[in-house]
């Protein structure tokens, strides 16, 4: 589903260069886990897989489904069906959350030659997705994420993922800023949407995560690069014994 070749990135502004040769491939059904230190290139990964312009790609392709997505503006990707969880959710005041489910759910439709869902169907669906969330109705009246505690825009960004059922999910760090409860709640939300058809990019610093989300692959990104692959005893290892051995094996 997603293929990386030799990809190679920089800060548009400053020519900064993260990325450096970057290849990965996570196939359909799959759970890959990224993992690295600091400054290793992993929030930025998940950027320039949404298309963010802050950042240019100088070399390499991404092929998501065959198909390169280096010419796709960010709304294409996401009608495309690729989607970023932030780790730091972006508050939107005087746009309330209903209101935002409604647009971006309506808006992607269109963009796949779909009709709009009737007012009726479409909360019919937010009531089934928040319910599965622990989610409360009157939380969706207020402005996106707005005043939402670190659990509670960890979970509205859940409740999207399962509206849209995208079939590329990056999630970027979205155990940030969650007490145990929270992390279950959301976990279970991801966990809930894992199939056959549907993959999922986890980029975290943490074991505790990938205990709720176990992943099917693990990788290091150290200096914008993979430098070992593994599966989920790999994210164990790393736990127990940091990540100073695999760095050393690799120089």
């Amino acid at each position: 589903m997603l293929e990386i070749k030799n990809l190679h990135a920089r800060i548009a502004e400053d020519g900064t260069e993260i990325i450096r040769g970057l290849n990965l491939t996570v196939k359909a059904g799959e759970v890959a886990a990224i993992m690295g230190p600091n400054g290793s290139g992993k929030s930025t990964l998940s950027y320039i897989l949404a298309g963010r312009e802050d950042y240019e790609v100088t070399e390499g392709d991404i092929l998501y489904n065959g198909e390169s997505i280096l010419g796709m503006d960010p709304a294409e990707r996401a009608a495309s069906g690729i989607f970023l969880a932030f780790q730091y959710p972006m508050e939107i005041p005087g746009v309330a959350t209903m209101e935002f489910l409604k647009v971006a759910l309506n808006e992607q439709r269109k963009a796949r030659g779909e009709e709009p869902l009737k007012i009726s169907e479409f909360i019919a669906r937010v009531k089934d997705a928040a319910g599965s969330l622990n989610m409360d109705m009157g939380m969706l009246k207020r402005p996106l994420n707005v005043g939402f505690s670190g659990g509670e825009k960890k979970r509205a960004e859940i409740l999207q993922m399962k509206l849209l059922q995208p079939k590329l999910c990056v999630l970027d760090e979205t155990d940030s800023g969650l007490d145990i409860d929270a992390l279950k709640i959301v976990a279970e939300g991801v966990n809930s949407l894992r199939s056959s058809d549907r993959a999922f990019l986890v980029i975290t610093h943490y074991q505790r995560l990938l205990e709720h989300i176990v992943p099917d692959t693990v990788h290091v990104l150290y200096k914008g690069q993979v430098i070992k692959s593994g599966d989920k005893s790999l994210a164990l290892e790393l736990e127990a014994n940091g990540y100073a051995g695999v760095i050393g094996e690799a120089a």
